[in-house]
């Protein structure tokens, strides 16, 4: 592969991220994002990349960011990014994550100045307003973090005694089952609302792999659940293997009606502040609350 000739950019400054110290353009006008996370969190801050990773369960972007993604190039996914299609696009940056574009760091630096994140998931907070300072939007993100901060502080007081709920989040999955923690996308996002959760998940930690004999530890006041989202046969057959199981219908939440499936893009896989935003919505409606969009 040809790499693209590396054009010294007018004005640029140096970068401290998580591969090292990179000199990056003061206004990148080229951005290519390789992170399903970092695409929702330079959307929001008013830059469209060229270039994008594609959504896990998209074709190749997820619903709601579609119509934000006309004409943007789908480079494959987080693990497996297209490197031939990416030189074509001629960027001027690139924004990736070491978890998982470490081994290609490299190949993407010859082709354009290239800054990452340490990781992804819980830390999309962090994540955007590092993104903000690579592309000179620092307050585009305090903006749109507070406006994010401030929805969590009306939905807890909206809820009233209902934040006090302990609740559990689960993903049935036909490669393995997990309950997930507190440090999870989802789980964090409850937890700045102030939500409880069930002592056996009151961990800061990612989640455990667990079998049926374990679905005891799935108990919470309320339970929300996921699996994939694209309803395919295999992960609808799973589900409903683990749902049929007794262990699961003489959980008190199931009897009670407070086992809700929600989806896996908005509550795992989206990652960034377009999903954390959904999932807002997705607590009010639940919970019989006014919306508290702006």
């Amino acid at each position: 592969m040809a790499a693209a000739a590396l054009v010294a950019p007018v004005s640029a400054r140096e970068v401290t991220h998580a591969m090292g110290t990179t000199e990056v353009p003061d206004a990148p006008q080229r951005v290519v994002i390789l992170t399903n996370e970092g695409t929702e969190a330079i959307l929001a801050l008013g830059v469209k990349p060229v270039g994008a990773a594609q959504s896990w369960d998209g074709n190749p972007w997820h619903a709601h960011l579609t119509d934000l993604l006309v004409d943007t190039v789908d480079l494959g996914t987080e693990l497996a990014v297209d490197l031939e299609v990416l030189a074509t696009l001629e960027p001027d940056l690139i924004i990736g994550t070491k978890v998982r574009q470490e081994k290609i760091y490299e190949q993407l630096s010859a082709i354009a100045p290239t800054v990452m994140s340490e990781t992804i998931g819980g830390e999309w907070q962090d994540n955007m307003t590092f993104y903000a300072s690579v592309l000179g939007k620092d307050a585009e993100a305090v903006t749109a973090l507070a406006a994010f901060d401030a929805r969590t502080k009306a939905i807890h007081d909206a809820l009233g005694d209902a934040v006090n709920e302990q609740i559990s989040m689960v993903r049935f999955s036909p490669n393995r089952t997990r309950i997930y923690y507190k440090d999870t996308f989802s789980g964090l996002i409850l937890d700045q609302i102030g939500f409880k959760r069930p002592p056996a998940q009151d961990k800061n930690e990612f989640a455990e792999e667990v079998t049926k004999e374990r679905i005891p530890d799935m108990a919470g006041d309320r339970i929300f659940y996921f699996s994939s989202d694209l309803k395919d046969a295999e992960p609808e057959a799973n589900l409903a293997d683990w749902l049929a199981d007794p262990l699961w219908t003489n959980l008190e939440a199931v009897k009670a009606g407070k086992a809700q499936r929600v989806s896996e893009i908005i509550w795992n896989t989206g990652g960034g502040i377009y999903s954390a935003n959904l999932m807002l919505d997705d607590i009010e409606k639940i919970y019989g609350l006014d919306s508290t969009r702006k």
